[in-house]
């Protein structure tokens, strides 16, 4: 067995959690687990940032700034209920998540899986934020699929992704502003439905809740959604 991100040999921990517990998808070594730094302690209720790591006036009602900013805004308030990230989106997980995304390896989407939550989707319709027809074409496959593929989680491609300029190159004021990125198909099936937004990255929530609005306005009775890095 070899860890699937940096290919060293790994051998599991025989115990009873592993005799009677299904046999995982991957392993990871303990270098790179310990290069993932999991989210933890007080975080934003809206994003899920780690509060830590902001200066107290920069938080109200544990609720960043940039949250905030959103939340002040009538066509964005309430749109999105919250957000759950694993990771800090470190350089480890940078050139990790780019190897999987940009240069087709798939099998790294596993890696994430072993870190979910146990509730993960339990009640809700989980929904991946889908790629353009030619991100798709450059890429190969959807890397949120691919994570959802490992966790054998029923999902539904509901959205349609309309080509776009790549949200992390517009200002702040550009992407409070944006038209809406995304058409839906298949309305009936998240009428008056819990949905689950899943995507690998967060980085401004515009995405997000670009997706959530569209959602919400069809009839999602609500949105929270869930990413891999933060």
């Amino acid at each position: 067995m070899i860890c699937v991100i940096c290919l060293a040999p790994v051998t599991p921990e025989f115990n009873w959690t592993y005799l009677f517990s299904r046999e995982p998808e991957c392993y990871l070594c303990a270098d790179c687990k310990g290069k993932l730094e999991v989210i933890k302690g007080e975080t934003c209720q809206l994003c899920g940032r780690s509060l830590q790591m902001l200066e107290t006036r920069y938080v109200k009602d544990r609720v960043c700034r940039d949250c905030q900013k959103w939340e002040e805004l009538n066509e964005w308030k309430g749109i999105l209920q919250s957000n759950q990230s694993l990771f800090l989106y470190n350089d480890f997980l940078k050139e990790t998540i780019a190897r999987f995304k940009y240069r087709g390896d798939f099998r790294l989407a596993s890696a994430f899986v072993s870190f979910l939550p146990k509730d993960f989707g339990k009640n809700k319709i989980v929904v991946p934020i889908p790629l353009s027809e030619e991100r798709l074409y450059e890429r190969g496959f959807n890397q949120v699929e691919a994570v959802l593929f490992y966790t054998k989680i029923p999902y539904t491609n509901c959205l349609v992704r309309i080509h776009s300029e790549k949200q992390s190159k517009k200002t702040r004021q550009e992407r409070l502003q944006i038209e809406n990125i995304f058409k839906l198909e298949k309305k009936e099936s998240i009428i008056a439905q819990d949905i689950l937004l899943v995507d690998d990255i967060y980085t401004t929530g515009a995405t997000l809740r670009s997706a959530a609005k569209l959602l919400k306005e069809a009839g999602a009775k609500s949105i929270s959604s869930f990413t891999i890095a933060r």
